[in-house]
């Protein structure tokens, strides 16, 4: 299979949200043509304004371009692009390409990849790792599955949009991978936020705790940038606490699936819920907010 560069390629950009829109001008801005679709009217008209084309159905799109990249919020939100009458497989054209960047179950993904496969259309899961300034630019990491030749075929779209790209094996095994890694993303900021509560406690002054504490080798660098965030009470989202919610209980099924102990994850969406009907929409880091206020209302009254 050719490669997929930027002067030969046709590119198709579904579900403009905050890592889609950033990730779409990225192909923008490195040359290639992406035509865009997203129900939001303002996101569409935001990448016009960078040289997208915007398109009136995702049908129309699959009928028009060699490869068509989605970012789409959900499971249901992926079944709702790609089936049905007017979705993307039923509109394909043969030899169209798939990359589909949603943090879905690996059975959603493997369940596409069979169906795109039926409809005479190649995809992979291209899950995605890293925040929205890393979307900007271009220094996330893609963990993929699929047949390996398309891999190697999408490299300088992957390139154009990220530092480091892995093949993991077949179809689901993307998606999976993302699973195990926002595990640790997840369970990492309820332990950053339970210990730093800790030395708070304990005496320390909290801007100095967290600038200390950014600066071990026990935070790894997806969280160090959250530290500086959190000490000027800074939670406007980059990854919202109910996506960071969706993938815990995406995890925790897989968990159940495949019968995996996991009761400090157990432990940490229990505290992302119960943040998540206070705090909303804010970054998934408010959870040391919520700890914090935990611990005003758990001392003892004089």
């Amino acid at each position: 299979m050719n490669l997929f560069s930027r002067s030969t390629t046709t590119l198709a950009f579904i579900g403009l949200g905050n890592m889609g829109s950033r990730i779409a001008a990225r192909l923008l801005a490195a040359g290639y043509g992406v035509s865009v679709f997203d129900k939001n009217s303002v996101k569409v008209a935001a990448l016009r304004g960078k040289g997208a084309t915007p398109s009136d159905s995702v049908a129309e799109l699959a009928k028009s371009v060699q490869v068509l990249i989605s970012c789409l919020t959900d499971d249901q939100a992926v079944r709702d692009v790609y089936y049905g009458s007017a979705g993307v497989l039923t509109n394909a054209k043969p030899g169209l390409v798939i990359l589909e960047m949603s943090t879905v179950s690996p059975a959603t993904s493997r369940e596409l990849a069979h169906k795109a496969c039926e409809a005479g259309v190649q995809m992979l899961d291209v899950a995605i790792s890293g925040s929205t300034p890393a979307a900007e630019m271009g220094t996330l990491t893609l963990l993929a599955g699929g047949n390996p030749d398309v891999f190697q075929a999408a490299s300088p779209i992957f390139q154009t949009i990220a530092n480091k790209y892995f093949h993991l094996g077949p179809s689901g095994a993307g998606t999976t991978m993302k699973m195990v890694v926002n595990a640790i993303l997840g369970v990492g900021i309820q332990a950053i936020a339970e210990a730093a509560v800790l030395g708070e406690k304990a005496g320390l002054s909290r801007d100095v705790l967290l600038q200390v504490l950014s600066q071990t080798a026990v935070i790894p660098p997806a969280l160090t940038g959250k530290l500086s965030k959190v000490a000027r009470e800074d939670y406007s989202a980059q990854f919202p606490l109910p996506l960071m919610n969706k993938d815990f209980r995406l995890i925790l099924h897989l968990a159940s699936e495949v019968q995996a102990p996991m009761p400090a994850t157990r432990a940490s969406f229990q505290i992302n819920s119960e943040a998540l009907t206070v705090h909303g929409d804010q970054d998934f880091s408010v959870v040391m907010k919520f700890m914090e206020a935990l611990s005003t209302e758990s001392q003892p009254t004089p």
